[in-house]
């Protein structure tokens, strides 16, 4: 599906404008979290430097989008899979009332993901310091995962987390229709491609539904 390229700072500041209508408040919080990014990409790495200059389209409108594919409305928690730096959680906290919980299991990472949150007051977020497999199971209305593990790997440890309803976000890169051909076929058809808006080159996968023990045993 074809999608105007958001190609500038100008331009994603503009398309969250468009998409998001953004409260006063919400940009401050947008702005204070990309100033919070650059600060402590110093210390550590949480974002390639060459972005940084290009950060509003690379990372804040790139996460974004996102949000875009999941415009339903309820309190369904979001769970964010290897938020690493917040991306796309933070933003989507930022934008959206929705329950959020990030999961990292880096130490220093999550010190920065609750600075964050409480620097600009995201009650709403809750960060959890620990692998995926040894986090209990609630059930999620959405599940993303900017960059997590391959595409099999990811469905597999987090599928139990989904139910029939839950949408799947999952940014895939060049790769998306290559790595979804791999999957099985019943969890094939649970997604399909959507065109990213801040690269030509890159595709989303968003699914619906859950897997069931059945179906994860079918090739």
């Amino acid at each position: 599906m074809e999608c105007e390229l958001i190609d500038s700072e100008e331009a994603a500041r503009g398309w969250l404008e468009t998409a998001f209508a953004p409260t006063a408040d919400q940009w401050t919080k947008l702005e204070r979290f990309v100033a919070l990014l650059v600060a402590e990409n110093e210390q550590q790495n949480l974002i390639a430097a060459s972005t940084i200059p290009t950060i509003w389209v690379r990372h804040i409108a790139d996460s974004a989008q996102l949000l875009s594919f999941d415009t339903r409305d309820g309190e369904g928690l979001w769970i964010d899979l290897g938020s690493g730096p917040g991306l796309p959680g933070l933003v989507v906290a930022i934008l959206s009332p929705r329950p959020i919980l990030l999961v990292e299991s880096r130490k220093r990472r999550c010190d920065f993901l609750r600075a964050v949150t409480d620097e600009i007051d995201l009650a709403h977020v809750e960060v959890v310091e620990a692998p995926l497999d040894r986090i209990g199971t609630r059930p999620a209305a959405t599940i993303s995962a900017r960059a997590f593990a391959p595409l099999d790997r990811l469905i597999g440890l987090s599928t139990r987390f989904s139910t029939e309803s839950t949408r799947w976000l999952l940014p895939k890169g060049r790769n998306a229709v290559k790595e979804l051909a791999l999957l099985p076929e019943a969890w094939q058809r649970m997604f399909h491609v959507e065109q990213s808006r801040t690269d030509a080159e890159s595709q989303i996968l968003v699914g619906d539904g859950q897997i069931g023990a059945k179906q994860r045993g079918k090739r």
